[in-house]
């Protein structure tokens, strides 16, 4: 089992045949992502070559959708147009899309929010500004390296790309159910009380590992949400203990004013709600390490 996203999914890639897109669809392809076409409207009609793979690139989404079948979209799109690919998706009722694009304004990440909300939510959207998923030998929509770990038991959700990427490093060993980044912007589609109850949900997650950062408080929602609602195992680590007050870092939720949104804070309250939470990843790891062992 997975969450969000396994073998069976088909993709389409939005901006197939731009740079990233181009780089990151073959990838993706070499991962075992089942890529079923990609979006371009100017190039519509045309066909992108990846090894003996040709895919159709179409005019929209929706009719992506119509002549493949996917129901999972990934946007390679520069910010200024990302909006308009995100609605353009969730106008299409594409129930999976994941956003990878940086420096999205918070304005337009908000109304295309608001938009799947008033659609009824039939689009979840991963992102943006984040590495996406990847259930490990099955598919990889987004840009976490394939070749990091194989599947196990454990359920990522992480805030940051890289910590992802260290983290599913580190206990590379054991081996994940999936793995998802969910962005480090203000606004972002899916949260960390979404995955978690997904992760819960899903037989074949043993344990969870959820990566913060400083700013919010959308850890502190995800401590409370974890006392009320979780039964597995939990571990945390929550990045930017040595962070300076009032100054935004690096992601643009990252900021911190007064004793809210500081990792101290966030640490406490998810001790509070039982999970364990370390100082580094590689003590958040050894945390895990030692749950898996006792199961």
């Amino acid at each position: 089992m997975s969450i969000f996203l396994n073998k069976d999914s088909k993709v389409i890639v939005q901006g197939i045949t731009g740079g990233e897109g181009t780089k990151h669809t073959a990838l993706m392809l070499k991962a075992g992502t089942n890529i079923v076409g990609g979006v371009n409207a100017r190039k519509a009609g045309t066909t992108v070559l990846h090894g003996d793979k040709e895919l159709p690139v179409y005019a929209s989404v929706a009719e992506a959708m119509e002549k493949t079948g996917a129901d999972v979209s990934i946007a390679f799109v520069p910010p200024a147009f990302t909006k308009d690919a995100m609605i353009e998706a969730i106008d299409a009722e594409i129930p999976l899309l994941v956003v990878i694009t940086e420096g999205v304004p918070v304005g337009d990440t908000a109304e295309a929010w608001a938009h799947a909300k008033a659609k009824g939510n039939k689009t979840r959207i991963i992102g943006p500004n984040c590495p996406g998923i990847i259930t490990p030998d099955e598919a990889l929509v987004g840009i976490t390296p394939a070749n990091i770990t194989g599947k196990g038991p454990i359920g990522l959700v992480s805030k940051s790309g890289t910590l992802t990427y260290q983290m599913m490093y580190e206990l590379r060993d054991f081996g994940f159910s999936t793995a998802i980044g969910i962005g480090g912007d203000p606004v972002i589609g899916t949260t960390h009380i979404d995955a978690l109850e997904a992760f819960e949900a899903d037989p074949e997650t043993k344990a969870i590992v959820m990566i913060g950062e400083i700013g919010g408080d959308a850890e502190e929602r995800a401590a409370e949400f974890i006392k009320a609602n979780v039964t597995k195992p939990v571990v945390g680590y929550v990045a930017g203990f040595t962070a300076p007050e009032g100054k935004t870092m690096g992601h643009a939720g990252a900021i911190v004013s007064g004793s809210a949104g500081t990792a101290q804070a966030k640490k406490e309250a998810l001790e509070a709600a039982g999970v364990k939470v370390g100082k580094t990843p590689s003590e958040t790891a050894q945390l895990m390490r030692e749950i898996l062992q006792s199961l």
